[in-house]
């Protein structure tokens, strides 16, 4: 499938896509392995990762530092330490990414942090001296959308040139993080008259220009406008990251729903362990999967480690032996009992309530 994926265009894609089944979806998605590196090995075969997303609704460092190390001790956090922020200003992402990277420092994690912030304040940060691992943007299938967003092609390029010259990978130099969802140029009002899925595959094409180590589609993020039911967003799900991984690309999936929409967390089961099946990537690791930040219902420290229990597989080699080493999983794949002496129940030196 890897030697096929450059010849094929996103048109293509989606519209092998709309003929095919649901366990079509499934089977063939399941063939393509996309393995990325940055400070580990992401999408290898019997492996399963997560983006730790611990956001906090007013940027506080104490609150976001909570939620990481109660990740971590639930062995999530390898795809990547990921963080909306409540508000782009520079100072507020700068805080945000100096705490991660005290976190990865400390306690010698094989991972990398990101703050999902526009480009631009990103690398206004980079150029501040902020240590940034990967560097994030939402990006669309149509320029029109990708305008709206304040972005185009070419500062795209900029960024990850500054992000490679910075050399903060130690395994790879897979630098980009990109999200997407289909609804966001129909949203824009930059569709075009073409449909929703044909232009979330577009999406994908932008991304595969950068080589980037994480792409996601938030499949039920826009609301019931774009999907309107939990059947719908399960489609959605399933056709993303065939379109995607068929495409080439490290798919992963926020798997998630608006409260206005018609799904409830069932849907979401059902849809986290499709796509486990399918193979993808990651999903996101949100506490209580409710993120009290963005407002809409994910999925949870607990559901990762459900999937990887179901389907037998494992965290980033690199980030299970850590886990190991740091009494978090054992060799039986189980997260191991923790006390209020181990040292991830304790805050960095200068961080501490």
């Amino acid at each position: 499938m890897t030697q096929v994926s450059p010849g094929l265009t996103p048109e293509m894609v989606a519209a092998v896509s709309k003929i095919m089944r649901n366990q079509d979806l499934i089977l063939v998605a399941k063939k393509c392995s996309v393995v990325t590196k940055f400070r580990n090995t992401l999408g290898l075969p019997g492996h399963l990762s997560v983006r730790l997303q611990p956001n906090h609704p007013t940027d506080d460092l104490k609150g976001i530092a909570a939620s990481i190390l109660e990740g971590l001790l639930y062995g999530c956090g390898d795809a990547v330490i990921g963080i909306n922020p409540a508000s782009d200003n520079i100072l507020s992402i700068e805080n945000i990414l100096r705490l991660t990277d005290e976190l990865i420092t400390t306690y010698d994690i094989p991972t990398q942090s990101c703050v999902l912030g526009h480009v631009t304040t990103q690398m206004d940060a980079m150029r501040r001296g902020v240590p940034i691992d990967l560097v994030f943007q939402s990006i669309a299938g149509t320029e029109k959308t990708n305008k709206s967003f304040g972005v185009t092609i070419a500062m795209l390029e900029e960024a990850r040139a500054m992000a490679l010259a910075l050399k903060r990978g130690t395994l790879g130099n897979n630098v980009m993080y990109f999200e997407t969802g289909q609804g966001s140029c129909l949203s824009a009002d930059a569709h075009h008259g073409v449909d929703q899925q044909t232009l979330e595959a577009r999406a994908y094409a932008v991304a595969r220009h950068f080589d980037p180590l994480l792409v996601n589609t938030v499949v039920g993020f826009i609301g019931p406008e774009y999907l309107y039911d939990g059947k719908q967003i399960i489609r959605a799900g399933l056709e993303d990251h065939f379109c995607g991984k068929l495409l080439g690309l490290p798919m992963g999936c926020d798997v998630c729903y608006t409260n206005h929409s018609e799904a409830d967390q069932d849907d979401m089961d059902n849809l986290l362990t499709l796509l486990g099946v399918s193979g993808c990537n990651y999903f996101m690791g949100v506490p209580g999967a409710d993120d009290i930040m963005l407002g809409y219902q994910s999925t949870s420290f607990h559901d990762s480690h459900y999937l990887r229990q179901v389907l037998g597989l494992k965290p980033a080699p690199e980030f299970q032996a850590w886990l190991e080493k740091m009494g978090v999983l054992g060799v039986d794949q189980r997260l191991l009992a923790i006390t209020a002496k181990h040292p991830l129940t304790r805050l960095p030196e200068g961080r501490s309530s």
